[in-house]
């Protein structure tokens, strides 16, 4: 273990703390510190700080720590900005691992509070001190009882104890998330609030997690990475490890996609890439904080299907119909049980009903406690079935089947979602599932996010491909092309000659700089033909009418020469026509765009999907970090929503993927070559031919950083 990672498991499992601004006033920060260490018990040393109080909540107390002689492992400082330097001096002298710092008024109010943090950050790394925070709510670490910090949640109730390891960038979410924890019975190793994260940051918390034998599952909230590359490297890591990942995200909105030069550039915004990052290195992506805990809780306690289907059980008729709904709309494939379960089922139910969703709801009071547990049981055995939803709605002997049923559950080693749909009726239900240990859920939206989390990330287990690049290694032929193209816009004629130098096949297009060179070379391919305007600028050639298709003579080509001059005129006043591109007319096959951006957070990124004119409007795209190999590629595209077209839906003949997917891979191992040099490129179209004819690219544009 390296020294920073040490000293960060020494901050969060310190064998004794000290307390700056200790109080014995609960309104104040340093006093609610001093009760929770002693309200939950804390088991190691406590030492306040104070420089006029011989004593603090009949605990001794000390001026300074440095003059005490007393070894500390964690500092919390509870002080006004103004004393918190000193304080840190003598953290460091006295020889104190870490310290938390939950005072505010530092790098989120601009750049003066920058500076003090600054100063801070300085002092902590000549002492070699970890630093949480500042402007953070501190963590607790429940193995120990160990409560160290401000925040109410820790007021009431136990601290909850569990798997499950929670960094976050907000402490008033960590503190609602740990009440959360406390109703539902799921429990943390550790949860961390990081605050400004001038020292310690997301990364290194996971990383903590991974190498923590105490976290079994690891929850983020997310404002915003310092280093996605590691990130995705620790998400690598945990998934090897089989620790699941979970994160909320904050900062959906794409703000600013109106302005982009690409096609790229629009569709593959920030939270784009980020979610495509989490996908393709199992990390869970969810959008309710409260879910988190749902999902991670389930896995922790429930574990992963062996397969991806859902066997729905309810005692209601309406709840099961509606449940069963719900479950395919999410996209939740439904179990279809073996002909010896589906017979033994019959044989204990009434006639006519549905093997799945399953109704045992109306049987005989006497057998019905019986029924109901049997019913479960046979599904639970059966391999078909990965995974079952308990709806339950009301029913007689309510809290006898929720228990039995849950009892069950953990016994079967069939990961089970118990959803308990009526309100305060069902609280004993509620009650007996959390006294033996069992996760339930009160809403059908949570019972679906933890099937589709579990079910998710245990495809994720068993799908782990090597990550090879394309076949060769084009990317240093082209890097050495791009070191003598320009910085800005390229044309099309320099893009396609970038793409060919990656091995990228594309149109053998001439710029024509005058009409009569233009018809020239029309005679040469041969009519019809495309006429393309060329000029730097250029963004979208279609909006400016700079794009003539099928033209089929010589009479045609002047007039297409003439409308992009004019339209280049409207569309830019004043702005340069180069030439036009004159290339082939070529018919058939099916229009996509791939395309690559630099991603300020993962670096490199690679997109497909449905192209032409219509692409933004469409949105039909997949993205991967780059590089991705031929088969990542393949698995991008097979989640098109164009898929089923390129495959050889009604008839049509199937398209080159072969084709598809190794362009995709070779553009991929570009950006990644070119790293942000290479600001964003389209393909578009990429036109994809008949299976085994390949695919072309037909047009292209592309920008360059110096």
């Amino acid at each position: 273990m390296n020294p920073a990672a040490s000293t960060l498991r020494a901050l969060l499992n310190p064998r004794s703390v000290a307390v700056y601004g200790a109080s014995s006033d609960p309104g104040k920060f340093g006093g609610r510190v001093m009760r929770f260490l002693l309200q939950h018990g804390y088991r190691g040393r406590i030492v306040p700080v104070h420089p006029g109080a011989a004593e603090v909540l009949g605990i001794p107390a000390v001026s300074r720590l440095d003059t005490s002689g007393i070894p500390v492992d964690a500092c919390l400082l509870a002080l006004p900005s103004a004393h918190l330097a000193a304080a840190l001096e003598d953290c460091g002298r006295a020889g104190a691992r870490g310290a938390v710092i939950i005072t505010a008024d530092f790098a989120e109010t601009g750049p003066e509070g920058a500076a003090r943090q600054e100063e801070l950050l300085q002092i902590a790394r000549r002492h070699g001190l970890r630093l949480i925070g500042p402007n953070c709510l501190g963590f607790i670490n429940p193995q120990l009882s160990l409560a160290l910090t401000s925040s109410v949640a820790l007021a009431t109730g136990p601290m909850p104890r569990g798997a499950i390891g929670l960094a976050c960038q907000s402490g008033s979410l960590m503190a609602s998330l740990i009440s959360h924890a406390q109703d539902t019975g799921a429990g943390f190793s550790v949860a961390a609030s990081l605050g400004n994260q001038a020292d310690i940051e997301l990364c290194d918390l996971v990383e903590y997690f991974i190498e923590d034998e105490a976290t079994r599952a690891i929850c983020l909230y997310v404002e915003g990475l310092k280093d996605g590359r590691r990130f995705l490297e620790l998400a690598r890591r945990a998934h090897a490890a089989g620790k699941p990942v979970l994160a909320v995200k904050a900062g959906r909105s794409e703000a600013g996609q109106k302005l982009a030069q690409s096609h790229t550039a629009s569709l593959a915004g920030s939270y784009a890439v980020w979610a495509a990052a989490c996908r393709d290195h199992a990390v869970i992506l969810l959008d309710d904080p409260e879910a988190l805990i749902y999902c991670a809780d389930f896995l922790v306690r429930c574990g992963v299907p062996a397969c991806s289907t859902v066997a729905v059980i309810s005692p209601s008729g309406g709840t099961v119909a509606v449940t069963g709904d719900r479950v395919a709309a999410a996209g939740l494939a439904l179990a279809d049980p073996g002909a010896a379960t589906q017979d033994a089922l019959r044989a204990l139910l009434p006639p006519g009903r549905l093997v799945n969703p399953l109704d045992v709801g109306g049987l005989p009071r006497a057998s019905g406690l019986d029924s109901a547990l049997t019913a479960y049981e046979l599904l639970a055995r059966d391999p078909a079935v990965g995974a079952i939803l308990i709806a339950v709605a009301t029913t007689p002997q309510l809290e006898d089947k929720v228990r039995q049923w849950g009892r069950a559950a953990l016994a079967s080693g069939k990961p089970t979602a118990i959803l308990l749909t009526p309100g305060t009726l069902v609280d004993g239900a509620r009650h007996a599932l959390k006294e033996i240990g069992c996760p339930h859920t009160n809403r059908l939206d949570d019972a679906l996010r933890v099937l589709r989390a579990a079910i998710d990330y245990g495809a994720a287990l068993r799908d782990s491909p090597p990550r090879t690049a394309a076949e060769g290694n084009p990317a240093g032929t082209a890097r050495e092309y791009a070191a003598r193209l320009p910085a800005g816009r390229l044309n099309e004629p320099d893009t396609k000659a970038l793409l060919r130098a990656c091995g990228i096949r594309t149109t053998e297009d001439v710029v024509a700089a005058t009409v009569e060179a233009a018809l020239a070379q029309a005679r040469r391919i041969g009519y019809p033909v495309v006429l393309k305007g060329v000029s730097r600028e250029l963004v979208h050639k279609s909006e400016a009418g700079a794009v003539r298709l099928d033209i089929p003579d010589e009479a045609a080509l002047r007039a297409a020469w003439q409308a992009i001059a004019a339209g280049l005129e409207r569309h830019r006043p004043g702005a340069a026509l180069d030439g036009c591109v004159v290339q082939p007319m070529l018919k058939g096959g099916i229009e996509l765009i791939v395309g690559c951006r630099w991603d300020a957070q993962f670096g490199a990124v690679v997109l497909a999907g449905s192209g032409g004119v219509l692409v933004e409007i469409l949105d039909d795209v997949q993205m991967a970090v780059a590089p991705v190999s031929v088969e990542g590629a393949k698995r991008m595209i097979g989640r098109l929503r164009i898929a089923p077209v390129l495959a050889g839906a009604r008839g049509r003949r199937p398209a080159d993927v072969d084709a598809l997917a190794g362009t995709v891979a070779r553009l991929s191992e570009l950006a990644a070559a070119l790293g942000p040099r290479l600001v964003e490129l389209d393909i578009n179209p990429l036109l994809v031919l008949d299976a085994g004819h390949g695919a072309i690219a037909l047009d292209g544009r592309a920008t360059l950083t110096g």
